[in-house]
């Protein structure tokens, strides 16, 4: 390669909040580093997406453990990418969830997406070797799934694909506040690379159908108040079009990638060059766009090897 990922250097720690978003609810948030929501019920709590190793799950837990002392009996994982699923193991729950989409992944997918991020990005894969193996879920669901810890009811959701094709969101109606995943983010890129971007603005308007008074992002800090929460949901809508739309331009008088890519730098730099994770997303999110204009509808599986093919055709 010419040079590397961008994020094969970024070893910095970040530093972490832990935000309450509404009563016995929190964001577990690290500057643009994978997201962890918290919710505490009656008797347990439930944990939305286990971080990528053991190590990283066990910085959730200590967060949890200044709040309250009740067991985790409830996983949550949006999707299935390693860097939300495989640090599963360490929170002991007897309930692991996901959507049947978002296992069906797992399956076809699981071990190549881990090999991809491992070599995209080690510092989140520090402590590696406590990861057991690949995440598989205890419960699935298709549309929809109420769960009850206690009194409090909490609704999982698929409300379209968007930043995968099994996206789940999950909603706490006690609290009008909802964990969407990375489908919505705050100030950090959005990774597009197994995206849906035709989908995703009708996913977004489904989730603000819902007038929630906060949200726990997948990236970003946590979004307090409708004011916010519009704002990062309508960001999130510009960088998916202003990634989708000068790729399809390219592709559609038969451009090459390299064309695309350029087309949406000039597109995209000067909104989004300062979001946390930009250069790292950008050469996945460019070979998506540019596939999907050109009628590839199910995302190619990423590769460590097919990273490596595509990070050489982007350096001409």
């Amino acid at each position: 390669m010419a040079k590397a990922f961008a994020s094969q250097g970024d070893m910095s720690e970040k530093n972490i909040s832990f935000t309450e978003v509404g009563d016995g609810l929190y964001a577990f948030t690290a500057e643009g580093d994978p997201n962890s929501g918290v919710i505490i019920g009656d008797d347990s709590v439930m944990i939305v997406e286990a971080q990528a190793t053991p190590r990283l799950a066990n910085k959730v837990i200590e967060c949890v453990r200044t709040v309250t002392d009740k067991p985790i009996s409830h996983v949550v994982l949006t999707h299935y990418h390693a860097v939300r699923v495989l640090g599963a193991s360490a929170y002991g729950a007897d309930q692991i969830i996901m959507g049947d989409a978002a296992r069906a992944m797992v399956v076809e997918r699981g071990q190549e997406d881990w090999d991809s991020e491992f070599q995209r990005f080690p510092r989140l894969f520090e402590g590696h070797e406590s990861i057991p193996g690949l995440t598989y879920p205890t419960t699935t669901f298709s549309e929809d799934m109420t769960i009850y810890l206690g009194n409090r009811r909490v609704d999982l959701m698929h409300l379209g694909r968007a930043h995968t094709a099994g996206d789940i969101v999950i909603q706490v109606p006690d609290q009008n506040v909802m964990f969407t995943g990375d489908i919505v983010e705050y100030h950090s890129a959005c990774y597009c690379g197994d995206g849906h971007f035709g989908d995703w603005g009708d996913t977004l308007d489904n989730i603000a159908a819902f007038d929630v008074d906060a949200i726990a992002p997948g990236r970003g800090d946590a979004l307090i108040g409708k004011e916010m929460v519009h704002a990062a949901i309508e960001s999130t809508r510009d960088f998916v079009e202003s990634t989708y739309r000068p790729a399809a331009k390219v592709a559609a008088r038969g451009g090459t990638l390299k064309e695309a890519w350029d087309a949406v730098r000039a597109e995209c730099d000067p909104k989004f060059g300062d979001y946390a994770i930009y250069e790292h997303c950008l050469p996945f999110n460019v070979a998506r766009a540019f596939d999907e204009a050109r009628g590839i509808d199910t995302p190619r599986i990423w590769t460590a090897q097919r990273d490596l093919e595509m990070w050489e055709a982007l350096q001409g």
